[in-house]
């Protein structure tokens, strides 16, 4: 494994993180050494904060904080200009009568349609995300990958959610993903990088925790479950052992990454579930869209409809929030 010249996650990094990326074999030795997941156990503490319930003005305070981590997301062969336009327009005033909605956190669009909604949401601090480095298969040439990601940050993007290569990682290639994270990374400059494990793919806990682990050595500012694309998307076990990953990450070098779910997370129950995860596994400082985001399609009309229903006392049908 060729490592890149040092960057800023290998500098003051505890010995141990940094003999880790020194070659291939003591990659291998790290990511293998890292305590196995144990599924049961796993699966059990998931299921049970997922049965938390939360109180009236608790769930205001939900309803608006999930809304201010969404990364809303169009990823369709059939996207156009003004699919985009309207999804910008939702996510400046997600509820138009109700001016006190928080705005989301981002909207996340294919690297041609950045320009488009940099147009669109100009004068305020919505995030723009695309999608890079041959979304959804990651199976290109690191140079088409890094092209692909330098075309979506001189368009516009403030952050970047590449794609890992799965069948590199699944054959123990673990040089060749972290090379191509420190690449993406580098092109991204100041432009945040989530970096996308696939996790239904990886198929076991270990894998994710492998996986979670080699994008934070990497220089990942955060690390997701999915592109959505692929089913399972995100659950809440592995949510849980990538939440795991980032608090351990912040005790061991004192750095702050974020964890971002995405697909299948459709109402507000499971949103406050996710939240809940967040609060118990990593810690209440992760409960920012600076640290936890969703992404979502469908998610925010529910919230909006829920958010009615706590302030009205009763519940407000889809006619009454935009259609995607």
């Amino acid at each position: 494994m060729a490592v890149p010249s040092i960057t800023r996650s290998d500098q003051g990094l505890p010995a141990a993180l940094a003999d880790a990326t020194r070659d291939e074999t003591a990659l291998r030795r790290f990511l293998h050494g890292l305590p196995g997941v144990d599924q049961v156990g796993a699966e059990q503490r998931a299921a049970g904060l997922a049965t938390r319930s939360i109180k009236k003005a608790s769930k205001l305070w939900a309803i608006d904080t999930a809304i201010t981590m969404i990364d809303l997301t169009t990823l369709e062969g059939a996207d156009t200009v003004g699919k985009v336009r309207s999804l910008c327009a939702k996510a400046r005033r997600p509820d138009p009568e109700r001016p006190d909605v928080p705005q989301v956190a981002a909207i996340c669009v294919y690297p041609d349609l950045v320009p488009t909604a940099v147009d669109a949401l100009r004068g305020t601090q919505i995030n723009i995300a695309s999608v890079a480095t041959a979304f959804p298969s990651g199976r290109a040439s690191l140079a088409v990958k890094v092209a692909d990601t330098e075309s979506a940050v001189e368009a516009g993007a403030t952050e970047i959610d590449m794609v890992i290569d799965r069948g590199a990682f699944l054959s123990g290639r673990y040089g060749q993903v972290f090379d191509e994270i420190r690449a993406i990374k580098a092109a991204c400059g100041e432009t945040h990088l989530k970096v996308i494990l696939e996790t239904g793919e990886l198929v076991t806990y270990d894998n994710v925790r492998r996986a979670s682990w080699l994008a934070l050595l990497a220089g990942g500012d955060f690390i997701k479950t999915s592109t959505g694309k692929v089913s399972p998307a995100a659950t809440l076990p592995v949510t849980h052992v990538m939440l795991q990953a980032v608090r351990d990450w912040h005790t061991a070098t004192g750095e702050l990454r974020g964890v971002k779910p995405a697909g299948g997370i459709r109402n507000t129950k499971d949103a406050i579930r996710y939240l809940v995860a967040v609060h118990e596994v990593a810690g209440p400082q992760w409960l920012s869209p600076n640290l936890f985001r969703i992404g979502a399609s469908s998610l925010l009309n529910d919230l909006l409809m829920q958010r009615r229903t706590q302030l009205e006392g009763h519940y407000s049908g889809p006619d009454y929030v935009t259609v995607d």
